[in-house]
């Protein structure tokens, strides 16, 4: 990922997978390598007013023990979840297996992206869009609902161990209500720039985030496919201006506890 990133002429990237910063340090030391600054972080799930929402926590220490339970217990709860959708798929009457989930996955923190992979090596699906249209979106047969924690308890521990509290993506709900409650539960910045943001919502969200004194972040969300969706993109689709790069890591260099 990290020489492709150099390859496109970005400066910087940031990783943050689903509930692992399992390959942040060695991300890290090929920007090094490779001339690419790399932000390393975490994608956590959460509970909100309105359902679910993803939380990017960037600048954290890879190392810590606290950092890593917690994660685990994500994963956990993640493979749980997905042996629960194997299963109702297969009572839908549809040939997969546990198996199957786990090629796709390999290793990573599993999601429905890899099983929509695993319906498509089947044969079931065409595309990612229409795995989770027909089965995999919530409400759809094959969904099950995850167990998260609140925003509040997650944005305490990024917090706590020196990171910056991101909103990803907030889409239509990223009012200047729901933005200044999450600020006051220990938000940081919000996702302005996203494949799911058009231009009227980006020029909103980066105002709000001034008027509120929000850092603003940015980025592809690309889940490493070759082709831009709605709501992933590929590496490199979206630039983010330098200057943005330099507060999240400012802040999280200011908030590191002393060794």
């Amino acid at each position: 990922m990290v020489r492709c990133a150099a390859d496109l002429g970005l400066a910087a990237i940031a990783l943050t997978d689903h509930d692992t910063v399992a390959g942040v340090a060695e991300a890290i030391a090929e920007g090094a390598r490779a001339g690419v600054r790399v932000v390393g972080g975490c994608e956590f799930s959460v509970q909100v007013s309105w359902g679910e929402a993803h939380v990017l926590g960037y600048c954290l220490p890879v190392e810590d023990r606290t950092l890593g339970a917690f994660l685990a217990e994500c994963r956990e709860h993640r493979h749980r979840r997905g042996e629960t959708m194997v299963g109702a798929l297969q009572r839908l009457g549809i040939g997969i297996e546990s198996e199957d989930l786990a090629r796709e996955a390999r290793g990573a923190s599993v999601g429905r992206p890899h099983l929509a992979r695993a319906l498509i090596r089947r044969g079931v699906v065409k595309t990612l869009d229409e795995a989770f249209d027909r089965f995999l979106g919530r409400g759809r047969p094959g969904y099950v609902a995850k167990v998260l924690p609140p925003f509040s308890a997650v944005a305490a521990l990024i917090r706590e161990l020196g990171g910056v509290v991101s909103v990803a993506h907030p889409k239509d709900r990223g009012s200047r209500e729901v933005l200044l409650r999450l600020k006051e539960e220990g938000l940081d910045a919000v996702e302005v720039r996203h494949p799911s943001h058009g231009p009227e919502l980006r020029r909103r969200l980066e105002a709000l985030a001034g008027e509120l004194s929000l850092l603003a972040t940015g980025g592809s969300d690309w889940h490493g496919e070759s082709r831009s969706g709605p709501s992933h993109s590929t590496i490199g689709s979206e630039r983010v201006p330098m200057a943005w790069v330099d507060a999240i890591e400012t802040l999280g260099t200011a908030r590191r506890p002393a060794p």
